[in-house]
This record gives structure tokens, sequence and C-alpha cells, in this order.
């Protein structure tokens, strides 16, 4: 019995070489999968094998030859399932569809305009829906759903505090896979930016970075080497609530002068209202018009977001330091602010190889690391069954 255990464990083991090989160098010929893992051209052979018929990977046929048979290459199939993900903004509910690659197909944006959970989740059920109403045939459908949330979120997937929102404990996974049926990870909208940028953005191939979500509140998502860091009970990332100032304005998490108060978007907007605008947009236009009490009060903006930021910089020493969500969109008039007021306060050694970038994904890092969640969720399982 233990013989066969054994055997079962370690044929699991090759299958997620295997696959990880396609995923990662694909297309490749067997002959190329086993000189890359080291394993013998049979067990690659009858592994692929396995995987063609569980509809992961697929023969493209012959590739180029360096003399002799020309071999036949070997692809993953992207398109075999597909995963939904969700940005749960305060004022907003962003979703995509994409295939296991991680190319989107479908896009959806609703506009809240309340924040009590009876309004937000059955149009938040209803976005899902309609994502995958987009879904052609294929083997496996939804593999998953990935939500992105403004808040505290527990290891079942439950909201516990979401401050913006006025939310507590809402079992957000369990109220979704009980409509759905399939797998649903959620986790802080401000982790999903950050696992978003570093699957599909500026942050590719950094060891050490700080994903900033500056949204309506500020959230940050924190990869050090390389993998997503949550602290001992899962809640890491809170910077938003850094006192920036000790005797500052009170905030709904109970803190004083907590950055988010003086460098997000709903701060920015509270300003705003003096000289006469109620949203993002119509500043963006304003600021495009050269409008000169915006293009100050962008300025403003982006030095509270340089202060919080230097003092990150000042803490974790990242490689990089990555700028997302809302504001994102006001990079051309706050970015010089900002990176100045960085460079003014974050100690010289830290600044040497230090870089302060904006999102590549803009507004939508988010939504695309809960998907990416989805994925990756979907790809372990396959990996640990052996198929």
């Amino acid at each position: 019995m233990k013989q066969t255990g054994d055997l079962a464990l370690v044929k699991k083991m090759n299958t997620a070489i295997v696959l990880d090989a396609v995923l990662r160098y694909a297309p490749l010929s067997r002959a190329q999968i086993s000189e890359r893992t080291g394993l013998n051209k049979a067990t690659v052979s009858s592994l692929v094998q396995d995987l063609i018929e569980h509809h992961l990977v697929i023969d493209i046929g012959p590739g180029e030859s360096s003399g002799g048979r020309k071999p036949n290459l070997l692809q993953f199939r992207a398109r075999t399932g597909f995963a939904v993900g969700i940005d749960l903004g305060v004022n907003y509910i962003r979703g995509i569809l994409t295939d296991l690659e991680g190319v989107v197909l479908a896009e959806r944006r609703l506009t809240l305009t309340a924040h009590d959970a009876a309004y937000v989740l059955p149009r938040l059920l209803d976005c899902i829906a309609s994502l995958q109403a987009e879904i052609p045939p294929c083997p496996y459908g939804t593999v998953g759903v990935g939500i992105g949330v403004p808040g505290l979120v527990n290891e079942e997937g439950a909201i516990l505090y979401a401050p913006n929102l006025d939310w507590t404990d809402v079992p957000l996974r369990a109220i979704v896979e009980e409509r759905f049926g399939v797998p649903v990870t959620i986790d802080n909208e401000a982790n999903a930016g950050a696992q978003g940028e570093q699957r599909y953005g500026a942050g590719r191939g950094v060891a050490n970075q700080i994903y900033v979500s500056a949204g309506i509140g500020i959230g940050t998502g924190m990869i050090l080497n390389k993998e997503l860091y949550k602290g001992a009970g899962g809640f890491s990332g809170e910077l938003g609530h850094l006192s920036i100032r000790a005797d500052g304005k009170p905030c709904r998490c109970g803190n004083r002068g907590c950055w988010e108060l003086y460098a997000s978007e709903n701060a920015l907007l509270e300003q705003a209202a003096a000289l006469g605008y109620r949203d993002l947009d119509g500043l963006l236009e304003a600021a495009g018009r050269g409008e000169a009490g915006v293009l100050r009060l962008f300025e403003r903006i982006g030095e509270a977001l340089g202060v919080g930021i230097a003092n990150i910089v000042n803490v974790f020493n990242p490689d990089v330091v990555i700028v997302g969500n809302e504001l994102r969109r006001a990079e051309a008039w706050l970015g010089e602010a900002m990176q100045r007021t960085v460079a003014e306060r974050a100690l010289a050694h830290h600044r040497r190889r230090l870089r302060v970038l904006f999102a590549e994904q803009g507004e939508k890092s988010a939504v695309r690391g809960a998907a990416y969640y989805a994925i990756s969720a979907f790809l372990s399982k396959m990996k640990g069954s052996g198929v």
C-alpha cells in the first residue's frame, strides 16, 4: 500500500513539473520538456498524454527541425476554461472575464450609488452572471471567481471590516459560492492589485515591491522576496491608516490623521467641492484645460501621497513602489509633486535603487489580480490531482 501511495505522489509531482514547463516555455516538444525537467522521455510522453486527455495541453503539430524528423510541439490550452475577476470598489464594481493565461475577453463596470450590502450584493452577483454568460463552450467552463474588496478578509472569505463601505462580517465567499457553485477567492483589493502588477504589469520580475491602491481610500499590497506578505493574521497592508498627522482629522477606522484622509480620491473630492467639482472625471478635464486651482489641488494630493510613500520606503526599503487604482489616472498632474516629496523625505540609502512607478494596468490592477487568483487556484488543483 505504501508503494502505491508513493507512486501516486510521484505522479502528481511529475505532472506539476510537466505542466509548469508547458506554461512557462510553450510551444515546446516532449523532448524539450525532458531536457528541461530531467524526467525521462517515456515518463514525459505518458504525462503529456494525460494532460491532453484532460484538455490542458494540445499538440499543435510539427515545429522546426535541426535535422531529422520534425518534433511535434505542445501548447497550453488557455481557453479550456475561464476565470471571473471582480474589483469591488466603494463607488464601483469592475469585472472581467479572462482565459487561463489572463487574456481579457469581456469587461463590465457598474457605478454604485449606495454602500449597504443589500444594494451592492445583488449587483455584484449580476455582474458575475453577465460575465459568465460570455463564456464559449469549453471543457471546464468557469474555473473560479476572484474578488478584491476594500477591507479586512479572513481565511473563510468573509469581510470582517470594510470602513469605507461600512460593512462588518459579510460572508462574501459563501454567498458567491452558493450562487454559482464554483471556487471563490476573496482578498483585500490592494493585495489583488499587487498580484495584478506582479503578474501582468510594472512589478514583473521585481522581488520587493509595494503596491499603493489610491482610490476612495488607500490600501497597500506588499510583495517581499517575490511572495505576497499578509502578516500573522492575514491583515497586513492597511498602511492607509498610518498616522501622518498626530492631531489630524478623525478617521472611520477609529484613528486620527490617517494617510488616506489627505492623499486619497476621497480627500481630493472633499477639497474639490469648494471649487465646484464633484467627481474625478470633471477634475481631470479641468486639469487638462490648465485650471490653476485644480492644478494646485492635484499638487497637494501628490505631496500627501509622497509623504506616505516615503514612510513606506523608509520602513520596507523596496525595489519599487507602484501607485494604482483611480488616482493613477491623474499621474500627469500629481506625479511630479509625489516624486519630489519622496526624494525629499525618503532616506538617501533607500532611494539608491528605488523606483516609484504608476501601475501599468492603470485602474485595472486589482481586477486583473483577482482573476489571477482564480486561475492560480485552478492550476494548483489540476497539478495536485495528477490529472
